[in-house]
């Protein structure tokens, strides 16, 4: 059964048609409808995608949160299953079509009730920002909730009913979908494409910040607060980081930063990036290396498993997973198109509703305002569920908007349902957020322009301290003329055919020397100092060096976690981003150690070391690689002089590669 009308007809007769999804696309005009058979795979590399496959999509997986566990990283594993349909049809609705024939009776649910209520999820925030942000795990975590319901009458048409709302009453969804398996129903709108390839171009969406409203559009004063709010605006910077740390793993010279835009909503406004960049992976390993998005999950991503892991009762089942349509396009090249799974409900075949929603905690959360983000984020889905804000009447027409731009296009297209988008006031304030951010990730990246002489030849190895901000420190290492190379701090290799060896960054306590990766990180310092070669520190390796040279360290009262800050670097003024919730202390510009004299860029007020060098060695608080750095690679040219004893050529403070 495979004719448009034929399943829909079916399924109001109360037949079940078999497995089918039904996808609106951002802007489309027109529902894609798949059809075919459900499999079930143990990982993402045994989704089938033949080499003789013939163009088109072939393939639609539900990745669980739980197969995070294919990256080594922790997970309350609830077995839930890495379901695919094995595409067989392929069939175009239009949407007026497409309306007229889903069941526009409304849907009856009972029973509602959060999994953890209002004050116990206070109470996990609280806990989170003081034992984790606080102690140095991390910059931000998202802890999940889920509403459980009772749906009444065929959950199929039920689902069916909540898809026809959705396309009528939101807007701004990059997916509106509705998938059966026969074992499960997934409906939603989803705001945020995680990645898409095509035609080898590597894209991620990080929306982050959230205004809620209740009106067809935002009240434009109290969205200009918002969009000047720091806590909104470090919250997209966060995520920016933490997917361009992705985009280093999964592009050839990392992705460029295109944005930032809004993204409205029915009931919410969010902001948003884009990022590009050439790759080409097989785009199920594409899948497997950005699994999954830290809007969803925190950063540093594999710390943040781990603190999702400590602090949510039970697993997360699709919550924070994605959908993933794999194909080939008309050359043979794959093709890969993934939403988020958030804003999504799960009907099980007898029923059982799920609303599974998240707030993202950083250093200026409160209790009380998370609380309410994750009941602002479940209204969408609740309203087209009956558990909310009613939907618009079933007659209503849905918002059809113009595309969204790609990476070489400035701003998005005037539209009469995005007006505030266009008001020269918010573009404004948008265009504003750039101004301190990294010209390196903005610009187009020209191999070879900024090489700096000296250095071809040489090699660098990065040991990664569970922070993978060492993929972007690899690219700009690399823009700069070094070969690079990475590997995790567990994995015991020589180290002597490199010409300088950086100890990179990754959350923990520096202090807590019982630790295996701290005890390893330090050995590695001491027996680079004792031999006197070219080592470069950065964060947590940095307050290891501090350490060893005799500094004492110091946990911050309030976190300097996605913080950038105007700091004078061996004299000279410079903006870096700081990731951090320890410090080193200095009482003095220059000291002696044990290892020769070290020079020491401080804090005036407080003595917080910012920078150190002596012979041989640097050490950096801050991530010059991080998008907050906006003279990041002007330090890190300095420091490859100062470290490989060379002539540096001058770096300008705002340096950009050549745009060619």
């Amino acid at each position: 059964m495979t004719r448009p009308h034929d399943l829909l007809a079916a399924v109001a007769d109360g037949v079940d048609p078999g497995p089918f999804a039904l996808v609106r696309r951002e802007g489309a005009d027109h529902l894609d409808l798949f059809t075919g058979t459900v499999d079930v795979a143990d990982r993402l590399a045994d989704l089938p995608l033949p080499d003789d496959a013939a163009a088109g999509a072939h393939t639609l997986a539900l990745v669980p949160y739980r197969q995070v566990t294919e990256r080594g990283f922790d997970c309350v594993d609830d077995g839930t299953p890495l379901e695919y349909l094995a595409i067989d049809g392929h069939h175009v609705i239009p949407l007026a079509s497409a309306l007229a024939a889903l069941p526009e009776a409304p849907v009856v649910s009972d029973g509602a009730a959060f999994d953890v209520t209002d004050e116990e999820y206070a109470r996990t925030v609280e806990r989170v920002l003081a034992e984790e942000i606080g102690r140095g795990e991390g910059a931000n975590f998202v802890i999940h909730r889920t509403l459980h319901a009772t749906v009444q009458g065929s959950p199929l048409r039920a689902g069916l009913a909540a898809l026809r709302r959705l396309l009528c009453g939101e807007r701004g969804a990059y997916w509106t979908f509705l998938v059966h398996t026969g074992t499960r129903i997934l409906v939603g709108a989803s705001p945020e494409r995680h990645v898409s390839v095509d035609d080898g171009l590597v894209m991620m969406n990080p929306i982050s910040g959230t205004f809620r409203h209740t009106g067809a559009a935002a009240d434009r004063d109290a969205l200009l607060r918002f969009l000047r709010d720091p806590k909104e605006v470090e919250e997209l910077y966060m995520v920016l980081d933490e997917e361009l740390k992705m985009m280093a793993t999964v592009a050839e010279h990392g992705g460029q930063v295109v944005g930032p835009y809004l993204k409205e909503m029915a009931h919410l406004t969010h902001t948003e990036y884009l990022l590009a960049g050439r790759g080409s992976k097989d785009v199920r390993e594409v899948l497997r290396e950005t699994m999954f998005a830290p809007t969803v999950t925190g950063s540093p991503m594999e710390n943040a498993c781990r603190v999702i892991a400590r602090h949510e009762r039970t697993g997360r089942r699709y919550y924070s997973g994605v959908l993933a349509l794999l194909g080939r396009d008309a050359a043979g090249r794959q093709t890969l198109d993934a939403p988020i799974l958030i804003r999504t409900a799960e009907l099980s075949p007898t029923g059982e509703l799920r609303v599974p929603v998240g707030a993202t905690l950083v250093r200026h959360s409160t209790a009380a305002g998370e609380v309410a983000e994750t009941h602002a984020k479940a209204a969408g889905v609740l309203a087209a569920l009956g558990l909310g804000p009613q939907a618009p009447a079933p007659g209503a027409a849905p918002v059809v908007r113009p595309d969204r731009p790609g990476p070489a296009r400035p701003a998005p297209r005037p539209g009469p349902e995005r007006p505030l988008a266009d008001d020269p006031e918010v573009r404004a304030v948008l265009a504003e957020r750039n101004d301190a951010l990294a010209r390196f990730w903005l610009d187009q990246r020209v191999p070879g322009a900024i090489a700096l002489p000296g250095l071809a030849g040489r090699r660098a190895l990065i040991v990664d301290g569970e922070d993978t901000f060492t993929g972007m420190l690899a690219h700009q290492l690399g823009a700069l003329g070094l070969t690079v190379d990475v590997r995790p701090w567990h994995r015991p290799a020589p180290v002597d055919r490199y010409d300088l060896v950086v100890v990179g960054p990754g959350p923990g306590d520096p202090g807590n020397l019982t630790e295996l990766k701290m005890a390893a990180l330090r050995a590695l310092l001491a027996a680079r100092l004792d031999a006197g070669l070219p080592t470069l520190a950065v964060c947590l390796g940095h307050q290891l060096l501090a350490g060893l040279l005799g500094l004492p360290l110091h946990r911050r009262a309030a976190p300097y976690q996605g913080l950038p800050r105007d700091v004078t670097v061996f004299g000279t003024p410079r903006r870096v981003g700081f990731y951090s919730t320890f410090t080193a202390l200095a009482d003095a510009d220059r000291v002696r150690t044990g290892h020769g004299p070290v020079e020491i860029s401080r804090d005036p007020a407080d003595g917080a070391v910012h920078a150190l060098r002596g012979p041989g060695f640097a050490g950096v608080q801050f991530h010059p690689e991080s998008v907050l750095s906006r003279d990041g690679l002007a330090v890190l040219a300095d420091l490859l002089g100062h470290l490989l004893e060379r002539p540096a050529r001058p770096v300008p403070a705002h340096a950009s590669p050549d745009r060619g």
